[in-house]
This record gives structure tokens, sequence and C-alpha cells, in this order.
């Protein structure tokens, strides 16, 4: 295929060291040489190589920036194309400089992603990888970026691929047993098919088997912070953050909206929304928030009922337990510093076997073990070790439910004696969509609508 020179800005805008304008495409060593003034001209240098001069103003001569230019030759580069990266110093005005000469001198602007697409189409990457490295930008913790270096590097894509492959040859055995029966009993073909198809089934639910944990380590977990009003919520927040982010008082009813942070418990991103204490209230503002937090406990995956260690237990706090009923939660009974008014029996009676953990936020006690309980619910403790191939990724993981489907469909019409050409439909089909997952088997505009979410210059 034929494409023509792209060029982007690869670093993130603002003041900095140094910012990379990155150049791909057959033409891309052409179009930089004809901006840059250094001891040779960069079509003679070899590949892999980096060097020092100037980009000029071709109409002017005038020097544009002291830069590093490297030059990668195809096909050994990331899009399979010639690469040509130019360093230059950070900052708006200079980076900005450097790509309109850039521009100017034959490229023109990359789309989003448009990168990584290139590399996807020149057969670099499949799709699920190119997949895995908006997932590496995007991690926020280091078991989540570990998870994407495993995309990046192939782990799903070579289980697929292994799927895929034995589907094809049970499909490729059907075929022959279709165009030349007397070489083949019937009663043999279908056990294989049974064998494979078993096999292929098993495959994908170990794959599903990580897909909860992998959706969270990719997404975060929601997690809304609910309670009475002065129980502590706010103070929960700041110690989970490990910073001031909310006003905490001892005035009931400071928190008036939702406050939204991001925070790494064990690896495990946590998207934490620190809530209106929930109570009846004439304070048309309060009230306002106190409807907002009801709205987001309805869409958490996760809820922290906190309720007070000095204080007995109020009507408001038993309809706390029957809001969250049915829900992921950990409850929280805070201010152990003070004399204990509350009573924890009927707290246990309503928790219904739901973690209960006791903290003093004040004098910093309780929070290890509310992080160890919150990793036990999702994560038995621990993430399993490397070697694991997380499917994270909502297309896979719907993707892989529709071929388990259909692989199940095939296994329970080989029971029924349905004829193998027949069976030979769905397992076809599995295969399909298996290779949705990599790019094999998907559409122009489902490409096109996966590399607009990359961000420019990747």
């Amino acid at each position: 295929m034929e494409f023509d020179t792209i060029t982007a800005i690869s670093t993130a805008m603002g003041e900095g060291a140094i910012a990379i304008v990155r150049i791909s495409g057959e033409d891309a060593i052409k179009v930089v040489d004809k901006i840059y003034k250094g001891r040779k001209s960069l079509v003679e240098v070899e590949s892999h190589t980096i060097h020092y001069g100037h980009i000029i103003d071709q109409n002017t001569n005038q020097v544009i920036d002291e830069v590093m230019v490297t030059v990668l030759k195809a096909p050994r580069t990331f899009t399979r194309e010639n690469i040509v990266e130019i360093n230059c110093h950070g900052g708006l005005v200079s980076v900005n400089r450097v790509l309109q000469q850039v521009l100017r001198s034959g490229a023109r602007l990359a789309e989003p992603g448009e990168f990584t697409k290139r590399a996807f189409l020149n057969g670099r990457i499949d799709l699920s990888q190119a997949e895995g490295v908006i997932d590496l930008i995007r991690a926020k913790t280091d078991k989540a970026m570990n998870v994407a270096i495993g995309q990046v590097e192939g782990r799903l894509s070579t289980k697929i691929q292994k799927l895929r492959q034995a589907l094809l040859e049970t499909v490729a055995h059907v075929e022959v047993n279709i165009d030349y029966p007397e070489y083949d009993a019937e009663e043999m073909t279908n056990q294989l098919l049974k064998e494979k198809a078993r096999y292929v089934s098993s495959e994908i639910d170990k794959i599903l088997g990580t897909a909860e944990q992998g959706k969270i380590l990719r997404e975060g977990l929601s997690t809304v912070i609910i309670g009475r009003p002065n129980v502590g919520k706010s103070s929960l927040l700041n110690s989970l953050v490990h910073e001031t982010k909310a006003i905490v008082t001892d005035i009931p009813g400071t928190t008036r909206d939702v406050i939204e942070e991001y925070v790494n418990i064990r690896g495990v991103p946590l998207r934490l929304l620190d809530t209106a204490g929930i109570r009846e209230t004439e304070d048309i503002v309060e009230k306002i928030g106190v409807e907002r937090s009801r709205q987001v406990v309805k869409e958490a995956e996760l809820v922290l009922l906190v309720l007070n260690f000095g204080e007995p237990l109020s009507n408001e706090d038993e309809s706390l337990f029957q809001i969250v009923e049915g829900m992921d939660a950990i409850i929280i009974v805070n201010k152990t510093d003070i004399p204990q008014k509350i009573d924890m029996t009927k707290v246990e009676e309503l928790a219904s076997g739901r973690p209960i953990v006791t903290t003093s936020l004040v004098e910093d006690q309780g929070i290890d073990d509310l992080e160890e309980a919150i990793s036990k619910l999702f994560f038995q403790g621990n993430l399993e070790g490397g070697d694991l191939t997380y499917v994270s990724n909502s297309r896979h993981i719907a993707l892989l439910h529709q071929a388990k489907q259909t692989i199940e469909d095939a296994i329970f019409a080989l029971e029924s004696d349905v004829p193998i050409d027949m069976v030979q439909i769905d397992i076809t089909r599995t295969w399909e969509i298996l290779g949705e997952i990599i790019g094999d088997t998907v559409s122009e505009s489902l490409i096109d609508q996966l590399f607009s979410q990359f961000c420019l210059g990747k």
C-alpha cells in the first residue's frame, strides 16, 4: 500500500527540555533533509543513527532550532516505513515552528493514532496489540501498565492465533470428510470435532476468567464513599489520596458536591468519589448534593460505607445499608479514637458478611487494613503473576463471549447428531469472531473508530 508522508508532535505540549516531531512515510527522510543543515545530508546517513544539526527556514535560510535528528529506515521501524524524529527544544513556540517547516516541506499533519494505524496496516502489529498501546499510555498503576505491556507484546494475540489455528485445522478436516467420505469415518470426525471444540471453549473460559480483574486494571474501580454528614468521608478521601483534596471541618454538610480522584491501592486503580453526607435536609444546595450522592451510588462498583464509632447507629445509618444492599461494599467504622457508642454487633448483622474495617483517620490508623480488604475483595489479596494474560478491553471481552456462545452451539449440535456440514458453520463463525479481536476479520469503519481514540502523534 502507498501512503503519503505524515508528521505530528509526539511529546506533550508545554515547556520541557526537549520535544519530538515525528515524521513517517516513504519520503520522510527527503522531506526533513530539505530543512536540515548538518555535516551530512540525511539521505546519505545509515539507518538507526542520530545526527546533530539545525532546522532552517527554506525561504529565508534562518536557523529555527538546534536539533538532534534520528533516522530510521524501513522496514525496521514502528510503522515499517521510513521514520525521522526531530529532537528539538521543548516549548510551545520552538516545537511548533519546527512542525510548520516540516509541513511546508511536503508532509501533512497526521490524524490521531495514525502512526500506530500504519503499524497495524503494514503488519507490524495486530489490532489487539495496537489497542494495548493506548492502554499503556493511559495506565494509572504499575500493574495496569504490566497488563498493557503484555498486550503490546502480543500475549493475547498469541493465544487467539493458537485457537484460530485449531479451528482452521478442524474446518479443513470437515472439508476433507465432506469431499472424500470414503477416506474418513464420520464417527472419528465427530469425535475430533468435539475434542477441538471443547478445547477452544475451555481456553476461552480461561481467558474470560481474567476479564473482571483486567477490566478493573484498565478502567479503574468506580468507588463511592458514603455516610451521614461528619463521619469522616472527606478525611478518608484525603488519607487514601495522601493529599488534602476535600475540606474537613466539624460542621456537618461541608461537602456539597461529588469530589473525584484517582488513587492507587496496591496496584489497583480506584476512581474515588467523595459524596455529600446522605441525610434529610432543608438546605437547597445540600439537598442537590445528597441527590447526586444517591445517583453515583447506583453506578458504583464498590461502596465504602462510613459509620461513626462514637455515635449510636441512627435510622439514617440503617437506611444506607438498604441503599447498598446487593452491592460490593466495605463497612468502615471511623473515629475509634473516641469512646465507643456504636453497637458493633448490630453493625455486623447489617453488614451481612461484608468486610468491616475500623479506623481512626485522625491518628492515621486502619488505612492498611482497608487497602487489604479492597485488594481481597476483588483480587483475593494479590494479582496473579506476570505470566498470566489478562483480557481488559471491553471489545475483546464482548467478542470472546460471542465466540464462546458459537462454539457452545457447535458442541450442542455435535451432541445432537447434527450433520457435520451444519456444525462447520458455527466453527467457522467462531474463527471469524476471534479474528475480529486481532484485526484479521474486521471492518474498516471499526479500525478508523478505534484509532481515532489515540492522541495525536502516536
